[in-house]
């Protein structure tokens, strides 16, 4: 369920809260080789399905960089801002991959918006998230994001 903040004055009050949890998206292997195609990481690893079954985590894992960008379609659930002229992504602090994700597992995203700042025409909001991979003790990635959206 998407927590909407209708303009900035909205969206400043709701510093400090959970966001809640997205649902679940299946990381297929299509999915991995779209991403392998787009970047052009075609480590076999990834996309080598055979060679894989064989490797350290015995099956294809997704790039981290992919599980990352997994980030905006999952968050997007969580939190909608309305009334603004432009969104951004500005960036993230930090981000650490505990765990790799399996070809054919699922992922979503626990959210918390810990700050929201004046910037120039707008605010700067920080996100914590965590990206849970269903069933496993860890998670396939833990992450600060920026982003700023303008008046």
């Amino acid at each position: 369920m998407s927590i909407t903040a209708n303009g900035i004055d909205e969206l400043k009050k709701l510093a400090g809260s959970d966001l809640g949890t997205s649902e679940w998206i299946e990381v297929t292997q299509e999915r991995i080789n779209t991403f392998a195609d787009a970047t052009g990481d075609h480590q076999w690893i990834h996309v080598d399905e055979e060679k894989a079954k064989e490797g350290p985590f015995g099956a294809p894992i997704a790039h981290g960089y992919l599980t990352l960008s997994l980030f905006i379609p999952l968050f997007t659930e969580l939190l909608d801002v309305q009334g603004v002229t432009t969104k951004v992504n500005y960036g993230l602090n930090k981000v650490r991959f505990p765990s790799p994700v399996k070809v054919g597992s699922r992922i979503r995203l626990v959210g918390k918006l810990t700050d929201v700042e004046d910037v120039p025409g707008g605010v700067q909001i920080t996100v914590d998230g965590t990206i849970e991979i269903e069933g496993a003790p860890k998670p396939a990635a833990v992450l600060q994001s920026l982003s700023r959206f303008y008046a």
